[in-house]
């Protein structure tokens, strides 16, 4: 008799796999391996020790849900590689870029101008005519790549601080398309960390509390300019926020000002406590109405406070922000902890605050470092 042979045995282009974990349980991820290139995702559903029956049946539940998500992308995987994709048309890169900045404008977003510099990038990197379809891992290293080395704006290559804001715009281009299926996956999300621009490091300029002495001892043409920097380093408010605030936006709670300010960078409303300090540099009311302005400023606030700090014998980088710099550093250099300091400012993580704690723990290692070879 002739042999039966056995049925090719077909790999599955992407497996359901288990990662044992410190505590004992076993984390589920997928693992996606096509056209020679593997990526992981990782599906935050977690196997725990079968110690008893409900256990096991927990287990039982969590294994049927991991495997349907792994059938849902087979699917996805194997339809978009026939050509099969959850839209009708093709929709060209730059009409999405559109789509998405008009998005991201009803949204009430800020950065509308950087996603039109994006869309400009992309233009010119692709052309008018390439389909959001097309978008690979490859092209998405070009488009950086094209930053890095050919996008010359006024003849001249792009900081890396804008080249990192816009790698993030297309970023969560690709991701809004995702969400909308007009895409299956994110190329981005399988490129290397090593090769995706990083924000440097910002330098922060601010002012030594010797300096803001010397500051209150320096007169100035325009009292009110000076006024307001000082208000600003006792309370950390920027000029847009100070530019903004109203007398109905103070008020008193059981003998403590404070204000109620909603950032203007960030929306984030807050209820700031006013130090002594800072009331003291803070305008008499007057007869003003609660709907008048606190402090009024000219428009050349910068231009005005540059004699005054030379005229204070500081010569470092100089602005109306140094005054938002310097009110952090002088709570963290005098013990005020972290988090306290990043509510304060209106920062919406403590992760934006860490500079500035970078900036103290530099003063303190420089301060014991003075005692270096006295006694050698």
């Amino acid at each position: 008799m002739p042999r039966t042979r056995k049925p090719t045995k077909v790999k599955e282009p992407i497996r359901l796999r288990t990662k044992e974990l410190a505590d004992g349980s076993k984390s589920l991820y997928l693992d996606i391996y096509r056209n020679g290139k593997r990526t992981y995702e990782y599906l935050k559903m977690y196997l725990i020790p079968e110690t008893n029956r409900n256990a096991r049946q927990q287990n039982e539940t969590t294994m049927t849900a991991a495997n349907a998500i792994k059938s849902k992308r087979i699917i996805e995987l194997t339809s978009g590689e026939a050509g099969i994709v959850n839209h009708k048309d093709k929709v060209y890169l730059l009409d999405w870029m559109k789509t998405y900045e008009e998005n991201q404008k009803k949204r009430g977003k800020k950065g509308i101008s950087q996603i039109r510099s994006v869309t400009g990038i992309l233009k010119e990197y692709a052309g008018e005519r390439f389909t959001l379809d097309r978008i690979d891992l490859t092209f998405c290293q070009g488009y950086i790549d094209y930053m890095l080395t050919t996008y010359r704006p006024k003849g001249k290559l792009i900081a890396a601080s804008t080249r990192n804001t816009y790698y993030q715009i297309f970023n969560g281009a690709l991701n809004a398309a995702v969400r909308a299926k007009r895409i299956l996956r994110n190329p981005f999300n399988e490129m290397d960390k090593s090769e995706k621009p990083k924000m440097p490091e910002s330098v922060r300029s601010y002012m030594t509390i010797e300096e803001v002495r010397a500051l209150i001892a320096t007169p100035m043409q325009n009292e009110e300019v000076k006024s307001a920097y000082l208000f600003s380093c006792f309370c950390g408010l920027r000029i847009s926020d100070i530019l903004g605030l109203k007398w109905k936006d103070v008020f008193v709670d059981n003998g403590q000002y404070r204000l109620a300010v909603a950032m203007q960078k960030t929306k984030e409303p807050i209820y700031l406590p006013l130090s002594n300090e800072a009331l003291k540099w803070m305008p008499e009311r007057g007869d003003k109405a609660v709907d008048e302005h606190v402090f009024e400023l000219p428009t050349t606030v910068n231009q005005l406070i540059k004699p005054w700090a030379k005229a204070a014998g500081i010569s470092k980088r100089f602005t109306f922000h140094t005054a938002r710099h310097t009110f952090a550093t002088m709570l963290l250099t005098l013990g005020a902890d972290l988090y306290t300091v990043s509510k304060l400012l209106g920062h919406t993580s403590v992760k934006m605050t860490q500079v500035y704690a970078k900036i103290v723990n530099k003063k303190k290692d420089d301060a014991v470092n003075l005692t270096n070879g006295l006694f050698d």
